[in-house]
């Protein structure tokens, strides 16, 4: 019998080795006793701030998504590197915008509560409070996750979903991130809102194959209307481009009908009318109401903001966001 126990105890001991990691911790409103107004020092610095620059919304948006997908949420897209070589040294950070605005508010929690609240939640928080300023969903934000120390480029280079991505890199990637194919079809509607850089998508405009050629899965009509109007070269990296013309500033479900339009600005907006499963899930969303996207999106921003958390005592909690032993 005592041997059973044993088996027992290292059994339940391994299963919360492996659900640990992932779901520790992580609590409404974590700071209540420790700084109490962290979440409405957060949530006052994006009210006052969001108006003059509400394109801050997707951009805050993405940096969380960046976040997550390398080592977790953890703060370390944040991080600055003298050698170059930390994750927004990575080709899919080079664009990443809200880094200022991030340790803006990371000073004004030092001065009320020094050494309290980490760089990961205020990511997490200011990017769900400047989608909500901006008319978007809302969404629950437990907190209580720590920082971490260590940001490579190579990790960002490897984990972050490219916009060159096919259905199979979609799947592969986000699966290994615990997100499931419903998880891609709704976080890929965060394109609904912000722009995009030509160079993330010239590609399928002017050398798809390599050959010179445009992708055949792009409707010519738009591609016709991006060459002339946005972006006139394959080299062009300064322009900007909507990724849902005439609804960026909305948060609705535009982009979801230009997807099925063909007229997706990335590759893999297009990949996801390739598999029968997430085109069903992009269908299923245009047949209800934006308030149930809304619901829909929101669960899934939260299974994300829970990726591989640091918690207790792993990780800690950064001075200063963009210096990795602060």
């Amino acid at each position: 019998m005592s041997c059973l126990r044993t088996i027992a105890l290292s059994l339940s001991l391994f299963l919360v080795g492996l659900v640990g990691p992932v779901q520790a911790q992580l609590q409404m409103n974590f700071y209540a006793n420790t700084c109490p107004n962290a979440e409405k020092i957060v949530q006052d610095f994006v009210s006052n701030h969001i108006s003059n620059a509400p394109s801050l919304a997707a951009a805050l948006l993405r940096m969380h998504f960046h976040d997550c997908f390398v080592r977790g949420c953890d703060g370390s897209v944040l991080i600055n590197s003298t050698s170059g070589n930390a994750e927004r040294d990575a080709t899919p950070n080079l664009t990443v915008r809200g880094f200022g605005f991030i340790e803006a508010i990371k000073t004004v929690l030092e001065a009320q509560c020094p050494g309290i609240v980490s760089c990961a939640d205020i990511i997490a928080l200011a990017s769900r409070d400047a989608v909500v300023f901006t008319g978007g969903p809302n969404w629950s934000v437990p907190t209580g996750r720590r920082d971490g120390r260590i940001s490579n480029s190579s990790e960002a280079l490897a984990n972050i979903p490219p916009p060159t991505s096919n259905f199979t890199n979609l799947q592969t990637l986000f699966a290994n991130q615990g997100l499931d194919l419903k998880d891609l079809v709704l976080l890929s509607g965060a394109h609904t809102i912000g722009v995009s850089h030509c160079s993330s998508f010239t590609n399928r405009l002017y050398n798809f194959t390599g050959r010179g050629d445009q992708d055949p899965a792009l409707d010519s009509q738009y591609a016709a209307n991006l060459k002339s109007r946005k972006c006139p070269s394959l080299n062009d990296n300064t322009t900007i481009v909507e990724m849902d013309p005439g609804s960026r500033k909305t948060f609705d479900l535009s982009y979801y009908k230009l997807v099925l339009k063909r007229r997706g600005l990335f590759q893999s907006d297009s990949a996801l009318t390739t598999n029968p499963t997430t085109l069903a899930n992009i269908n299923q969303i245009l047949k209800g109401s934006v308030e149930s996207f809304f619901s829909e999106f929101a669960t899934s921003m939260e299974k994300m903001g829970r990726i591989n958390v640091k918690t207790g005592s792993a990780g800690v909690v950064r001075r200063q966001c963009s210096v990795a032993n602060s």
